[in-house]
């Protein structure tokens, strides 16, 4: 650029490198870039977290909630569906799903207990008013030896008389030997059987896992075994009466009522009896 200076000559100054360069006067500046906006990135998406646990501890508490009246088998289920519930709940799963899950399951471990409870009740009142038949003990007929007879003897005289022949008895037959007691727990087991066959309509290895059961009788194997063996109770029939109940009380179909009369978690009836029972079902 050139200065005037007043009193000195005009005198050129050179442009240093290190200012930038400035348009001469009366030059136009060239046009100022053109606005580069950043390139859009789109942002990644989430991945979907998996519901299995949580899907699972619904699906298994609407099953609980469905078999809750059933004896320890509903409280089993139920179980499980909290037990999901609370693993779905630990991983961060559907809140919904599993909250659902643990109330189902919650309602069926009570429904499970109070029926358990109430039944037990129930059979402990029947067998307590159920008349006990006590078996009489017959003592062996006792046998006298006979008696040895004196021949009867004369004042001696010119002539004796004759001596009577006395009649020997005849042998006594044995007696036959006395039956043994019956243990008290046996005849106690043998009314349980009756009363859970009458009001419950149970199979024969239902009825003698009920028996055994801690929950239960808590009887010994034996006296449950001999409870079956001695209980007046037609199978059949409590087939039948369980399978028109299944479908009164559960709208199940035919071959459903047959699975569960058959199922070990369900009636525990044989092959014949299921079929017996679905045979009479409309009669």
């Amino acid at each position: 650029m050139t200065f005037n200076e007043p009193g000195a000559g005009s005198q050129q100054v050179p442009p240093t490198s290190s200012s930038p360069q400035q348009p001469q006067y009366g030059q136009q500046a060239g046009p100022p870039p053109a606005y580069q906006p950043p390139a859009y990135q789109p942002q990644p998406t989430p991945a979907k977290k998996p519901n299995g646990l949580a899907l699972a501890a619904l699906i298994v508490g609407i099953g609980a909630f469905l078999f809750g009246l059933i004896p320890v088998f509903g409280a089993l289920v139920g179980i499980a569906g909290v037990v999901l519930g609370v693993f779905a709940l630990r991983k961060q799963q559907s809140k919904g799903m599993a909250i659902a899950g643990i109330i189902l399951g919650g309602i069926a471990i009570l429904a499970s207990i109070g029926t358990t409870v109430g039944m037990g009740a129930a059979v402990e009142s029947a067998s307590n008013n159920r008349p006990v038949a006590v078996v009489a003990e017959t003592s062996a007929p006792e046998t006298s030896a006979p008696k040895a007879t004196t021949p009867k003897t004369t004042a001696p005289v010119a002539t004796p008389e004759p001596v009577k022949e006395v009649a020997t008895p005849e042998p006594v037959a044995p007696a036959e030997p006395v039956a043994p007691a019956i243990p008290a727990d046996f005849k106690s087991a043998l009314s349980q059987a009756g009363t859970y066959s009458d009001l419950m309509h149970m199979s024969k290895a239902g009825l003698y896992d009920q028996l055994t059961s801690e929950y239960g009788g808590q009887f010994s194997a034996e006296a449950a075994q001999y409870a079956i063996d001695n209980v007046q109770a037609d199978w059949n029939a409590n087939a039948l009466a369980q399978a028109k109940s299944y479908q009164e009380t559960m709208a199940m179909s035919p071959e459903a009522i047959r699975d569960q009369l058959t199922s070990e978690y369900g009636g525990q009836f044989t092959q014949e009896e299921a079929d017996y029972a679905i045979a009479n079902l409309n009669g």
